[in-house]
């Protein structure tokens, strides 16, 4: 249970540092670009506390498909980007590969 909750903090830490790498437009904003790379060292720890109890391909393919997703979230709701039905259909992809994964884990 414990690896599910440090996964958790990988992802919203790493989605959290992805986002500030925009606001520190090219670590011309040092305090945005300082916070990103200390958030993105919290990601990689609590990503590596994950894999005692998770495979490490499980946790991967959950830690980047829900970072995708949750970046692309938020990139439209605060910094207005656009989304096309192409990108829609490609992170749609992504949901179910993820979702065929998990569940593959679980029938072994």
């Amino acid at each position: 249970m414990m690896s599910y909750v440090y996964l958790t903090l990988a992802i919203v830490s790493e989605i959290a540092a992805t986002s500030l790498l925009k606001l520190s437009q090219g670590f011309s904003k040092m305090f945005f670009g300082i916070l990103a790379l200390v958030l993105y060292g919290l990601c990689f720890f609590c990503l590596s506390l994950s894999l005692k109890g998770i495979q490490l391909n499980l946790a991967y393919a959950i830690w980047s498909g829900i970072g995708l997703v949750g970046t692309t979230v938020l990139s439209i709701l605060f910094f207005h980007e656009k989304v096309t039905l192409t990108s829609l259909l490609g992170i749609t992809l992504v949901i179910v590969g993820l979702v065929i994964l998990n569940l593959s884990q679980k029938i072994h």
